[in-house]
């Protein structure tokens, strides 16, 4: 096992893998930026070091600045969590040349889960349904709108190195796509530096549902169930459940272990996350992988009883995976709700600024608290103001709540969010009660229309 992990993240993450690493007796390095340099979640390290000035580029995304912190403290390896390094190929080579261990997959296979036309043509040959559209790149627009002639409309365009919904482009009709594609190829360049495109059609009334895959380098591969991801704001998840309200025993079985064996097969190794759209048949496709730790970990966690950040360390350390398939079981009912700081009633806008009093039921039964700010078992959580640098992604925290049912955990997480308090700054907080007393939400039949829905007062 590792003596000394390097965490390259910040805020409740960050938090979350420096907890990890002090219950496997771990020793941990921080990171942060002069932003960051009185952020609580660097009081759980035993050591700190800063990267830089604010900007990602400068501090968080600096490379060379992250490997050198590792090196003068000797690390034997790098946790990146989500996010800024997480899935940079690249980055992970780098580690293993300075003869660290990146926690997290092979950077080949990084590299190629990373190109979303490669991801799909890999998945395709491991026996993995996609959803239809063009086999590789689109050369221009006129072979676009040929493509989507063949699968017919709706369809999105979309970059091959996209995310976040950044580079996508849903199209009606043929006009729009001759409009939008150089919107979307534009903009793809500009936030990837790739303006490379590809078409897929548009699944009308689908869901977003992914598997959550542990695999080790000794061939080994497990699936922990799945993940309902259908409440999300411009492609981007604002609650998760699991299990899935849509999904069967037999299908998750079926589909779970179809994944984690194309997965092995592949040469897989660590966490990863594959993403699927259900349409409203039933059947699933293949999206794409995001190769790292999800920010919605944790709900699979409370029903699993597995701790993913710790197989991830184990993995990392040549560890054989703790569990086998048939000791997994789907137990109860979880679902997490990201609490951002951002307006809803402003199209999302980031709400910077200093948090003034956040209170929230950290020891109620079935309650989970994931953040960076400074929580106590009384129910008060951040009592000290806290300043959200308006320079990196806007979640302060996530509420993960369980029950043994999905009714349960409903009602269970109406109660808390309502004793929860986050003064100072707008939240996602108020939206979260929205959707939690919304028809379609409560019965489960709901798709990721559900969101625009409910903000339009459908």
């Amino acid at each position: 096992m590792f003596r000394r992990v390097l965490v390259a993240n910040r805020g409740e993450i960050a938090a979350r893998i420096l907890r990890a690493c002090r219950e496997m007796g771990i020793e941990t390095v921080a990171v942060h930026s002069t932003a960051d340099e009185g952020s609580p979640h660097l009081t759980l390290a035993d050591r700190r070091i800063c990267l830089g000035p604010p900007q990602a580029a400068r501090s968080y995304l600096d490379m060379d600045a992250v490997l050198q912190a590792a090196e003068q403290t000797e690390c034997q390896a790098v946790h990146p969590g989500y996010g800024f390094l997480a899935e940079n190929a690249l980055f992970a080579a780098r580690c293993a040349s300075q003869s660290l261990t990146f926690i997290g997959p092979p950077p080949r296979l990084i590299r190629t889960m990373g190109d979303k036309v490669e991801a799909r043509r890999t998945m395709r040959r491991a026996g993995v349904e996609t959803i239809p559209g063009s086999d590789g790149l689109v050369a221009d627009v006129g072979e676009a709108a040929r493509i989507a002639d063949k699968v017919g409309y709706p369809v999105f365009l979309k970059a091959t190195a996209g995310g976040g919904g950044k580079g996508m482009r849903q199209c009606e009709d043929e006009g729009a796509l001759k409009r939008n594609f150089p919107l979307a190829s534009g903009e793809a360049a500009s936030a990837f530096g790739n303006p490379d495109l590809y078409v897929e059609k548009a699944i009308v009334g689908g869901r977003h549902i992914e598997f959550q895959i542990l695999a080790d380098a000794w061939g080994n591969a497990v699936h922990l169930g799945e993940r309902e991801c259908s409440v999300q704001r411009h492609h981007q998840k604002l609650i998760e459940e699991s299990p899935s309200p849509a999904m069967d025993p037999a299908t998750r079985r079926a589909i779970g272990a179809s994944t984690a064996a194309a997965l092995a097969g592949l040469g897989y190794v660590n966490a990863g996350t594959v993403e699927f759209l259900r349409e409203p048949s039933g059947n699933l496709y293949f999206m794409e992988m995001n190769t790292r730790l999800q920010v919605e970990h944790p709900v699979t966690e409370e029903v699993t009883g597995i701790d993913i950040v710790k197989e991830q360390i184990r993995i990392a350390a040549n560890e054989r995976l703790s569990i086998a398939q048939d000791q997994i079981q789907i137990k109860g009912h979880a679902l997490e709700f990201r609490l951002n700081a951002e307006d809803p009633d402003a199209g999302f806008r980031p709400s910077p600024g200093t948090i003034t009093r956040f209170t929230a039921p950290v020891a109620a039964r079935g309650v989970r608290l994931e953040t960076h700010l400074n929580a106590t078992a009384d129910g008060a959580a951040g009592s000290a103001p806290y300043d959200v640098p308006p320079w990196y992604d806007s979640l302060i925290a996530k509420m993960i709540v369980s029950a043994p049912d999905r009714a349960g955990a409903i009602a269970a997480a109406v109660r808390a969010l309502e004793a929860t308090r986050i003064e100072g700054i707008k939240t996602t907080l108020p939206l979260h009660l929205r959707v939690l007393k919304d028809p379609t939400f409560l019965s489960g039949a709901y798709d990721v229309t559900i969101l625009s829905s409910i903000m339009q007062g459908v």
